[in-house]
């Protein structure tokens, strides 16, 4: 399975690329429209500030190609940054709109914990995600990103900026820094966004990434084996 992987100027690319070699699967780097609208699977890694990341899509149309592949149903990942920029808009540095395949909004993690403390922000740890219970009719048609990993495992965050989706249907799992839970996994459809890199979370981000690499290689062949 070829995994395309976006590259506009702002993303840590070396270690998105070694896992998905890692697990089996050819990572293409891609900085081009037309190499866009061939993928059959998309990545979009992300470090940074919002507005710098948009800037980068947009320089060479990047923006528009990878709304066009995304709404038209390939599968398409977006990691810390990358996650942030799938939804409306955000409020780092000003109001930025964003690619708008997720609803909701981007805003500063709050400065205090839930007993008035100060937080230190970036938040840099490990955390465990709580995964999110949905009811009947509710379910997301992304697939179970998180399939496997069990409540103990924990992932790799840094960022000061998280992502508050417009329905909570679209949280698939959050995460809880200072009593104040911020979403962890997004989803809509065929667009994921894990605000974590699990590229650096060992064997639990592996798990996610090769759960993801699946549904490419089930959406890929319309569900034949």
């Amino acid at each position: 399975m070829i995994i395309s992987v976006i590259d506009y100027g702002l993303s840590n690319l070396r270690s998105v690329c070694s896992a998905v070699s890692h697990l089996g699967s050819t990572p293409k780097l891609i900085s081009s429209p037309e190499d866009i609208r061939k993928a059959d699977a998309l990545i979009l890694p992300g470090v940074g500030a919002f507005s710098d990341g948009m800037e980068g899509l947009r320089k060479d149309g990047l923006d528009l190609a990878v709304r066009e592949k995304a709404l038209s149903g390939t599968p398409l990942l977006g990691i810390c940054l990358g996650m942030q920029m799938l939804f409306d808009s955000s409020d780092e540095f000003g109001l930025h709109p964003g690619l708008g395949l997720i609803p909701g909004k981007v805003t500063r993690i709050p400065g205090t914990d839930s007993d008035g403390a100060v937080l230190s922000l970036p938040h840099i740890s490990w955390e465990p995600l709580k995964i999110r219970s949905h009811g009947p009719g509710e379910l997301l048609s992304a697939p179970d990103i998180l399939e496997g990993i069990a409540p103990e495992e924990e992932f790799y965050f840094i960022h000061s900026y998280y992502a508050v989706p417009g329905k909570e249907i679209y949280t698939v799992a959050d995460a809880e820094y200072g009593g104040h839970p911020l979403c962890a996994v997004a989803a809509k459809d065929n667009v994921i966004g894990t605000q974590f890199h699990p590229e650096k979370s060992g064997e639990a981000g592996l798990k996610l990434l090769r759960n993801f690499i699946a549904f490419c290689e089930n959406t890929t062949t319309g569900g034949r084996s």
